[in-house]
């Protein structure tokens, strides 16, 4: 039990039945606003811009999360100095500063820090598990010293290489949650949704889940099986989504990053408000009482999800101060077809048009089909070469 006054561990939250509202993507969020480098998606402004990174915070929180994740994807020292990455910046430095920040506005809330971990470039070019386990451990030293509240190992696309980060976790006596970036066919080495979630477990992770890569209705569809596999185990765990903020229903195994719009062009493809509530009830209705998003979604995401599931929480976020229920702010609105809109059903029922006459509805996924262990995917710390990015040109265009 917490204290009087203190607030209650994510695990005291869960074991009582609440719900937790995540936050939204911020690599893609700060990359649009100009604090972000798309390509190695890195999050020095953590200590470059901390000002961005506080202000993005601050508007999840107003939008109901109570999760702060400090901003440390892809802040493992092999991935900041990943080919010909330049940092101002070390590794420690932005870790530090990411969990400042989190924790700075966390506690102008009811809101937790979360440390975070992602799959690092080590991996894919088959370093040991020793050496993948130090660079992680990293990373987890400065969450120790700074105490956040618990420990994510989010987006990995092999439950082997999530497994080590769970043990490592596990080694500072914090609850740990982890999540893979795979949909229903399971990891990229073809172990399914149930065997991972059941190995992650086993590992130490007391909350499951998927992040990232697919959209809501596939993460979901995915936690499910999960969820099926660690109860069949006869194992327990609470369960998590935090998917794209996009619609993917023509990715295949490796998702978003395969479709031919990634990074640049997938604004066709975002959610609507009120497809978020519709994924936030489909989400707690199968049992996920870890509700957030990833790549994709921004603070009236988040705000939406806190909406749809305030009867469960028993309040609104204060973001819904500037947003009536289901538009019936419209009802204000001085033109009579538009205060016509200001009601659920014409909402919920709505097919948006995308303005685009002569584009597909769907792509067709790039698939190269390589993963770790590949020659593509060998890492180095080198600028990638003139020569290298001919080779890959010349078998994109062979592929198209």
């Amino acid at each position: 039990m917490a204290p009087p006054g203190a607030k209650k561990s994510i695990l005291e939250r869960l074991d009582a039945g609440e719900l937790v509202i995540g936050d939204g993507g911020f690599v893609f969020a700060l990359e649009k606003r100009g604090y972000v480098k798309a390509g190695p998606w890195t999050p020095e402004a953590a200590a470059e811009y901390p000002e961005a990174v506080r202000q993005l915070h601050r508007e999840f929180l107003r939008a109901g999360s109570n999760v702060m994740q400090t901003f440390t994807f892809y802040a493992s020292d092999d991935k900041l100095e990943n080919r010909g990455n330049t940092q101002r910046f070390t590794g420690q430095q932005i870790n530090e500063a990411a969990c400042d920040l989190a924790r700075e506005v966390a506690n102008e809330g009811d809101a937790l820090v979360a440390g975070g971990v992602s799959q690092t470039p080590s991996y894919l070019s088959c370093k040991s598990e020793e050496d993948v386990k130090a660079i992680l451990k990293k990373q987890i030293d400065v969450f120790v010293k700074k105490n956040v509240d618990f420990l994510i190992a989010e987006y990995f696309e092999h439950v082997e290489e999530a497994e080590w980060a769970v043990q490592v976790l596990k080694t500072t006596g914090k609850p740990v949650a982890a999540t893979l970036c795979i949909g229903p066919e399971g990891d990229l080495n073809g172990v399914s949704p149930g065997e991972c979630a059941i190995r992650l477990v086993k590992a130490g992770a007391q909350i499951v889940g998927i992040n990232c890569h697919f959209d809501p209705e596939t993460c979901v569809k995915t936690v499910k099986l999960m969820k099926e596999g660690v109860e069949k185990a006869g194992l327990k765990a609470h369960y998590m989504s935090q998917p794209l903020g996009f619609h993917t229903p023509d990715c295949n195994r490796q998702g978003f990053i395969d479709l031919p719009e990634f990074p640049f062009a997938l604004e066709p493809r975002i959610l609507t408000r009120w497809d978020m509530q519709k994924y936030a009830r489909e989400a707690y209705n199968a049992g996920i009482h870890f509700i957030g998003g990833c790549c994709g979604f921004e603070p009236y995401h988040i705000r939406a999800l806190a909406e749809e599931l305030s009867p469960e929480r028993g309040f609104l976020p204060a973001g819904s101060e500037k947003h009536g229920n289901w538009g019936d702010g419209l009802a204000l609105h001085t033109k009579p077809w538009v205060r016509a809109r200001a009601r659920r059903d014409y909402w919920e029922t709505l097919k948006p048009a995308s303005g685009r006459p002569f584009c597909p509805s769907m792509s067709k996924p790039d698939g190269w089909g390589v993963t770790k262990g590949h020659a593509d995917l060998m890492q180095q710390r080198e600028a990638t070469s003139e020569e290298q990015l001919k080779i890959l040109f010349d078998k994109a265009n062979q592929n198209a």
